[in-house]
């Protein structure tokens, strides 16, 4: 069973910076795409940004490109959000998430969708709230 435990969240000013980390057991990275979520009070969730752990590529959504960076260590099964240049409304929980890779290889917001519909494991997450 496919199972994460979000790190890493708190409370920070605007303009700060915060890297989540999430633990993930129970499949081969390697053989799956990643991804993270978050969930605004009142809001849906939305994806945030995606890495295959075969390769290494990512995307991330424009709204947070060049803020935001997603990475991963497949030796720890771990992956990680560094989180730059923070604002009020990136306060929300994060989530992870994954499924496995097929094609189309390259990572999109099609895999954040696919992640979003299929994937059934959603965590604990954890909190993050930025300050103005």
């Amino acid at each position: 069973e496919v199972q994460f435990v979000e790190s890493g969240g708190g409370l920070v000013q605007a303009g700060g910076s915060l890297r989540l980390s999430c633990v993930a057991s129970g499949f081969t990275f390697d053989d799956y795409a990643l991804g993270w979520f978050r969930q605004a009070p009142g809001k849906e969730r939305e994806g945030v940004s995606c890495i295959s752990g075969s390769d290494g590529s990512t995307y991330t959504m424009e709204s947070m490109k060049g803020r935001f960076r997603i990475s991963s260590d497949n030796a720890k099964n771990t992956v990680y959000l560094q989180m730059n240049s923070l604002k009020p409304e990136d306060t929300a929980v994060y989530y992870c998430a994954a499924v496995p890779l097929s094609r189309p290889f390259l990572m999109s917001s099609w895999w954040l969708d696919q992640m979003s519909s299929k994937f059934g494991s959603w965590g604990q997450g954890t909190q993050v709230t930025v300050s103005s």
